[in-house]
């Protein structure tokens, strides 16, 4: 709660630092405002037990405030609801007195955050910008929603049974607060109206207390957007 609070404040501050740059900026450079949405494609990396991980396809949306320096340079907070994970397929295959169970779980890991991302852009050309900064997330929810497939085998019986199933994944188990670098590029069409894309590579691990010399899970996802400035 404290970190998210700390998020909360950082992006008002962002904000109001914004409204007062408005004020000290020149009328051909003004602090602009905006809404931004897209799609995410989402992964965790990988380690022994996430070897057949997917890409999940999630969406981000939120505000913006768009902060000129410099006749190039300019810095960008953001307040985003973003929606990372991966899809996983596990295989547990177990044998007891002649009777082989095999599991097959198909599902999405869903962690969702509020992230604020601060980021730095230069335009090469007035209507072309790259980026760099980092981002700070703050977990909202974790679940794990999926298929499970059941084959049990003995001698010459075989029965399969399968089921969908939606799980809370418990937080006090996970690192609440993320952090990552994203790298990024833009093109606005009009004054207002452009298209983003941007990368964001996590640096903290997802799980919280990782025994020692296990592999940490990481998120990344790359993002693909419009974003309208008013």
């Amino acid at each position: 709660m404290k970190k998210l609070i700390l998020g909360m404040a950082l992006a008002a501050g962002s904000m109001a630092f914004a409204q007062t740059t408005t004020g000290m900026s020149s009328s051909s450079s003004p602090v602009q405002f905006g809404i931004k949405a897209g799609m995410n494609v989402s992964s965790l990396s990988k380690d022994a037990s996430l070897q057949d991980q997917k890409s999940k396809i999630g969406f981000n949306a939120g505000l913006f405030a768009h902060i000129p320096l410099a006749e190039s340079f300019s810095v960008q907070p953001e307040v985003l609801y973003s929606q990372y994970g991966a899809k996983v397929e596990s295989i547990n295959e177990a044998t007891v007195l002649g009777t082989t169970t095999r599991t097959v779980d198909s599902y999405s890991t869903h962690l969702d955050y509020i992230t604020v991302p601060v980021m730095f852009q230069y335009k090469f050309i007035p209507n072309f910008y790259v980026e760099a900064g980092p981002e700070f997330g703050f977990m909202v929810t974790a679940k794990d929603k999926g298929d499970r497939t059941v084959t049990t085998t003995s001698g010459s019986s075989t029965s399969t049974s399968s089921s969908s199933y939606s799980e809370d994944i418990n937080k006090d188990n996970l690192n609440t607060f993320n952090f990552g670098l994203g790298l990024g590029a833009g093109y606005y069409f009009t004054d207002n109206f452009g298209i983003t894309a941007r990368y964001v590579a996590g640096l903290t691990d997802v799980a919280k207390n990782r025994p020692s010399g296990s592999d940490a899970i990481r998120n990344n996802v790359f993002q693909v957007g419009l974003a309208f400035k008013f």
